[in-house]
């Protein structure tokens, strides 16, 4: 009898990821998530500035996430982890293009180095921008080139630790006179928090289903 050889096919691990982000977009999320009285004394009309991040995620002995630290001497959001990315300009093609163009400018990421898988749902931010988050795939090796204007660190997270909801933590603290909720997941040094908590979450609830 003929021996029949087995092949060892080797399943891409971007796999699961491409089937969360391929499942319809929802309501979209908010970093009013847990206050919602303060979302409430909002006004429904209220104007929300286009903006987009990337997710880059890379494969280092398993998938990475691709997280910045931005720069202390920024209008907005100083000092936080995010995701690079920013608002859309007049120039940009589109929502993606202005994800792409963010990530080049701020890391160093080229655009042809990058496979998007889709996008998540949109979030809207206290400072009153509207993002639109596109998960994305580093294909070659990458060393970063931070912008120092723009980011103080590039830094990589574990997608498995990032998407353990075990690793996610509801704080609070006094803002404005009033105590307000919000998402962090501490990983080493650093704390990530607030939009970039909340843009995690999403994605790691797409992933669980």
């Amino acid at each position: 009898m003929h021996q029949i050889k087995r092949m060892d096919i080797r399943s891409d691990p971007f796999d699961k990821l491409r089937r969360a982000v391929a499942t319809r977009n929802g309501a979209g999320s908010s970093d009013f998530d847990l206050n919602p009285s303060v979302l409430a004394k909002l006004p429904a009309t209220r104007k929300l500035r286009p903006a987009s991040v990337l997710i880059p995620v890379i494969e280092r002995d398993g998938l990475h996430v691709i997280l910045t630290r931005r720069s202390g001497n920024l209008a907005h959001h100083p000092g936080q982890v995010a995701f690079p990315g920013g608002k859309v300009d007049p120039s940009d093609n589109s929502h993606e293009d202005a994800a792409l163009r963010e990530a080049e400018e701020e890391i160093g990421l080229p655009r042809q180095n990058v496979e998007i898988l889709g996008r998540i749902d949109t979030h809207e931010t206290i400072t009153g921008f509207l993002v639109t988050p596109f998960v994305a795939r580093v294909h070659r090796d990458f060393k970063p080139s931070p912008e120092p204007g723009e980011v103080a660190e590039v830094f990589e997270v574990p997608l498995t630790f990032l998407t353990n909801p075990q690793n996610l933590q509801v704080l609070s603290r006094s803002w404005q006179g009033q105590k307000r909720s919000y998402l962090a997941i501490p990983y080493g040094p650093h704390f990530i928090w607030g939009a970039t908590a909340r843009m995690i979450k999403g994605l790691a609830d797409r992933m669980s289903t």
